[in-house]
């Protein structure tokens, strides 16, 4: 039990440590900026798999798209096989958002992490390849 209670904990802390690095740069919102990720992760997706993905219920991604798409950070383009469905893409513009998020992100991290000792860098090293194990479990 202790264990499980230790993981839990450790679980928040690597969240909220994660998470206040990784927040959007310019005016999207947290949500919109997941959701452009997620469309540029899996190439495309009809809006209901945007959805299930980002787990939130269609007419708020239906929100969501449209301010993207008013953007111009997203596209819709017709479904090839049911012409009832669309399918929506991060646009080349959207692609360059996400791009330029990461490069201020990374920025903003190497930053950070040149102000640590050569020791506790190594110790992050190791803490990122545990993290990449657990990501692929």
């Amino acid at each position: 039990m202790a264990k499980r209670v230790q993981a839990a904990q450790l679980a928040v802390t690597l969240r909220d440590a994660i998470t206040r690095q990784t927040r959007p740069v310019g005016d999207l919102t947290a949500t919109q900026f997941s959701a452009l990720t997620s469309l540029e992760l899996a190439g495309a997706l009809t809006p209901r798999e945007l959805a299930d993905a980002e787990r939130v219920q269609p007419p708020t991604m239906t929100k969501i798209v449209a301010k993207l798409e008013e953007r111009g950070l997203v596209q819709r383009t017709p479904h090839p096989t049911d012409g009832r469905q669309v399918i929506l893409s991060a646009t080349v513009r959207g692609r360059d958002v996400l791009a330029q998020f990461e490069r201020a992100r990374d920025e903003w991290l190497a930053r950070r992490l040149a102000d640590l000792t050569g020791e506790e860098r190594e110790v992050l090293q190791r803490a990122a390849e545990i993290l990449n194990r657990v990501a692929r479990a």
